[in-house]
C-alpha cells in the first residue's frame, strides 16, 4: 500500500512531462522506441495521456479521409505526366505513318487528326481515356511498293487491322508503364516513404484497368458512321449524312484503290508519249480553277498545282460558295496562301457580301463590270454572274439576263482593241455569257457546268470552259459516281501572252482515288 502513492506521483509527472512535448511531435512518433514504457501500467498510462491530448486538439488526430484524397490527387497528377511524357506509339498503318496516344479526358472517344483537313472525333467509348491518332505522312517507300506490287492491295485490308490491333497492344503496354511510373515518381517526391509511392503507382494501375474494362463495355463500333468534324471539316456538316454510304460501300472504294496504282503507272508511262512542248523558265502559267462549292480540300490540291508547276496566277472564275452566306466567308482566308496572285469573278453561287470579302483577301483581285486589271502583265477583264440562284426570293432570268451580261463585256472588250491596247483574257462565269465575247479577245475563260470543255468560236476566241475543282462539292458523295476534280495550267507566251498549250488534270471525286493529266496544243500554237 505504501507504494501506491509513488506509483501516482511518477504518473503524475510523466503526464506532465508528455504535455510539455510538442503536440505534433508525439503525434508524428507515437511509438519511438526510446519512449515505450517498460512497465505495462506505464504504457496504459502514456495511452492515456495521448487520448487526452486528441481530446484537447482534434488537429493531431489522423485523417483517413483527406489521406486518401491527397493520395489520389497525387495519383491521377502522376499517371497524367507519364502518358504526355512516354505515353505514345509511332507505327505505321499501311503506307501511313502514324502516332497514337492515350489522354484523360471526362467524356472518352476517339480523336483523329487528318492534316491539313482538321480531325473528326468519334464516339467510340465512354471512360476516363481518349484515344488520339495523328497521321502524321505517306510513307513513299511503303507507297511505292504497293506502286510496284499491285497485287499486295488484296490485303491491304487485313494489313491495316494488323497493323491498328498491334499499335493498340504495344500503346497499351506502354501507358500501363507510363501511368506506373509517373504515380509512383510523383508519389516518392511527394511523400519521400516508399510504401507510398508503391501505393500510388498500384492505385494508377488499378485506374487504368478500370478505365480499359470501361472503354471494352462501352465501345461502340457504329461510331464510324456518325462522325463529328472540325478545323477546315467543320465547314462541311453534309459529309456526316454521308459517310455512312462511304462505310457501308467500302468494298467500292477499295476497288477504287486498285485503280489508283493503274492509273499512276500509266501517268509516269505516259509522260514520254505527251506532244512535244516543253515550256522554257520564261513560259507563263495560269492555274484555271472553278465552281470548288465550298469543298475545303480543294485549297490543299490548289497549293500543291501552285508549288508543282510554279504558277504565276491563279484564274478562278466563280461558285466558290454554296449559298453564298456570310457564315461562309471564313471558308475564303486561305486565298491568301496560296502561293500566286488569285483573280477571281463572281458566280451564281457567290453573293454581293462575297464579293466584298474576297476583295479584302491579301493577293486577292477581283473582276466585275468588264473593267480591265492588270496581273503579271497579263489584261484581264471579266464581269460577275448577273444572278444569285441561292436566294429562292428572286426569281432567275435565265439566259437573258446572262446576254446581257455577256454583250456588256464584249462591249468594253472591243473598245478596248479599238484603242490599240487589247485584253489578253476574257472572264465570266456562265459560258452563254462568255460566247458573247467571239472576236474580241483570243482568250475566254469561264465554269458553271460542272464539266469541261475547250472549243474555238467563230470569231477565232478559244473558249475555255472548266469542270469542278471542288468535285461539285460535298453533295458529289450523294450518288454512287462523285464528280471528278479538275483543273487546268495554261501555258502563255511571257511577250505575245498567247496560248501555246494546256495540261488538263483530273483526279478522283470525294470517296475515289485516280489522278490523269493530259497535254494539249492547239491548232497554231
Amino acid at each position: 500500500m505504501a507504494r501506491e502513492p509513488l506509483r501516482l506521483l511518477r504518473a503524475t509527472a510523466r503526464r506532465a512531462r508528455a504535455s510539455a512535448v510538442s503536440p505534433l511531435r508525439r503525434f508524428r512518433h507515437p511509438l519511438r522506441p526510446h519512449a515505450t514504457p517498460a512497465h505495462p501500467q506505464d504504457a496504459r498510462d502514456a495511452w492515456d495521456a495521448r487520448d487526452a491530448l486528441g481530446a484537447l486538439d482534434p488537429a493531431a488526430r489522423p485523417r483517413p479521409l483527406v489521406r486518401a484524397a491527397g493520395l489520389a490527387a497525387v495519383t491521377m497528377l502522376g499517371a497524367w505526366i507519364g502518358l504526355l511524357v512516354v505515353g505514345s506509339v509511332h507505327i505505321p498503318v499501311g503506307p501511313m505513318d502514324t502516332r497514337m496516344a492515350l489522354r484523360p479526358s471526362l467524356t472518352g472517344g476517339t480523336k483523329i487528326n487528318v492534316a491539313p483537313l482538321g480531325a473528326l472525333e468519334l464516339d467510340s467509348h465512354h471512360a476516363p481515356l481518349r484515344l488520339d491518332v495523328d497521321v502524321d505522312r505517306l510513307d513513299p517507300v511503303r507507297a511505292e511498293a504497293l506502286v510496284d506490287h499491285p497485287e499486295r492491295l488484296s490485303g491491304l485490308q487485313d494489313e491495316v487491322a494488323g497493323d491498328v490491333a498491334h499499335g493498340t497492344l504495344d500503346l497499351a503496354l506502354r501507358s500501363c508503364v507510363a501511368v506506373v511510373f509517373g504515380a509512383t515518381a510523383l508519389g516518392l517526391a511527394v511523400y519521400r516513404r516508399p510504401r507510398r509511392a508503391l501505393a500510388a503507382g498500384g492505385l494508377a494501375l488499378t485506374l487504368l484497368g478500370a478505365s480499359g474494362t470501361a472503354v471494352y463495355a462501352t465501345w461502340n463500333p457504329q461510331s464510324v458512321l456518325e462522325p463529328r468534324y472540325s478545323g477546315l471539316l467543320s465547314s462541311a456538316p453534309s459529309v456526316v449524312g454521308n459517310a455512312r454510304s462511304i462505310v457501308t460501300e467500302f468494298d467500292v472504294y477499295q476497288r477504287e484503290l486498285a485503280r489508283l496504282v493503274t492509273n499512276v503507272t500509266q501517268l509516269y508511262e505516259a509522260t514520254s508519249t505527251l506532244p512535244a512542248y516543253q515550256p522554257d523558265p520564261t513560259t507563263m502559267r495560269v492555274l484555271h480553277i472553278s465552281d470548288v462549292h465550298l469543298n475545303p480540300a480543294a485549297w490543299h490540291i490548289v497549293e500543291s498545282l501552285v508549288q508543282q508547276y510554279k504558277i504565276d496566277v491563279i484564274i478562278d472564275t466563280g461558285d466558290t460558295m454554296d449559298h453564298g452566306t456570310p457564315a461562309e466567308n471564313g471558308f475564303l482566308d486561305p486565298v491568301s496562301d496560296l502561293g500566286a496572285p488569285y483573280v477571281w469573278v463572281r458566280g451564281n453561287h457567290d453573293s454581293a457580301a462575297t464579293q466584298r470579302y474576297i476583295a479584302r483577301r491579301k493577293g486577292v483581285h477581283v473582276v466585275d463590270d468588264a473593267k480591265v486589271i492588270s496581273v503579271e502583265g497579263l489584261r484581264i477583264a471579266g464581269i460577275g454572274d448577273p444572278q444569285f440562284t441561292p436566294d429562292r426570293s428572286v426569281a432567275a432570268s435565265g439566259d437573258p439576263a446572262e446576254h446581257r451580261a455577256g454583250r456588256q463585256l464584249a462591249d468594253a472588250l472591243r473598245a478596248r482593241k479599238a484603242a490599240g491596247d487589247p485584253v489578253d483574257i476574257a472572264l465570266a462565269h456562265n459560258p452563254v455569257a462568255a460566247r458573247k465575247t467571239d472576236g474580241t479577245v483570243p482568250l475566254a475563260l469561264t465554269g458553271h457546268v460542272h464539266h469541261r470543255r475547250t472549243e474555238v468560236l467563230p470569231g477565232g476566241t478559244r473558249l475555255m470552259t472548266e469542270g469542278s475543282t471542288g468535285g461539285s462539292g460535298l453533295r458529289a458523295v450523294d450518288d454512287g459516281d462523285p464528280d471528278k476534280v479538275q483543273a487546268s495550267v495554261l501555258y502563255l507566251d511571257r511577250d505575245t501572252h498567247r496560248l501555246q498549250a494546256w495540261d488538263e488534270i483530273d483526279l478522283g471525286g470525294l470517296g475515289l482515288a485516280k489522278a490523269e493529266v493530259s497535254r494539249h496544243l492547239p491548232a497554231h500554237p
